[in-house]
């Protein structure tokens, strides 16, 4: 899918007004919307408790943290790609701390060249973690049609007194016959002897 079409659902956490406003237009120009805003940390994390985010920026510091740990702690859902915006003084120093996390960060003052760049670079970490999210969905659907049709073979073994190859090609048989998935004929099994 090309970029340029994809929208992302972003967070803006930043209690600095002047630097809120033009951010925010160019998110969305650059297709990072809806942007939600929020000017402390205690409302960025119950946002983010109650929706889902692909990009968050935090604008550090914020009235109530610096951010760091929520940056973090965002980064680490694997859910979304996080950016935190520091002071130049403490830029170096944040950066060592939130970097092994995952977190891209950027010096104050940014240009809009800068951060432009850095969008670009968060929507690619965003990608990925999207094609990790169905690789594991994808394993993680197998392992369940495995345990599906193991608990289907044992029914076979206790309910109809079949041995484990013989269970196991009735429940190959049976798919085949019907064109139906293994998964579809050991839950029908299991709901005959359940």
């Amino acid at each position: 899918m090309d970029l340029k079409e994809r929208t992302y659902r972003t967070l803006l956490v930043s209690s600095a007004e002047k630097m809120t406003s033009p951010v925010k237009t160019l998110l969305v120009r650059l297709g990072c919307q809806p942007v939600t805003e929020a000017d402390h940390i205690s409302l960025a994390k119950r946002l983010l408790r109650d929706r889902s985010f692909d990009l968050i920026l935090i604008n550090s510091p914020l009235p109530d943290d610096t951010g760091v740990r929520f940056a973090i702690d965002a980064a680490g859902s694997g859910r979304c790609a996080v950016l935190l915006i520091t002071s130049l003084e403490l830029y170096e120093e944040i950066t060592e701390k939130v970097v092994p996390f995952g977190v891209f960060t950027l010096p104050r003052p940014v240009h809009q060249q800068s951060l432009t760049r850095g969008l670009s670079w968060m929507k690619s970490a965003r990608e990925l973690l999207r094609t990790q999210e169905k690789k594991t969905l994808s394993v993680e659907e197998k392992m369940e049609e495995i345990r599906l049709v193991n608990r289907a073979k044992w029914l076979l073994i206790s309910q109809a007194g079949l041995s484990e190859a013989e269970a196991h090609r009735v429940i190959e048989k049976r798919a085949m016959d019907q064109s139906i998935s293994r998964r579809k004929v050991a839950e029908d099994i299991i709901t005959t002897y359940t």
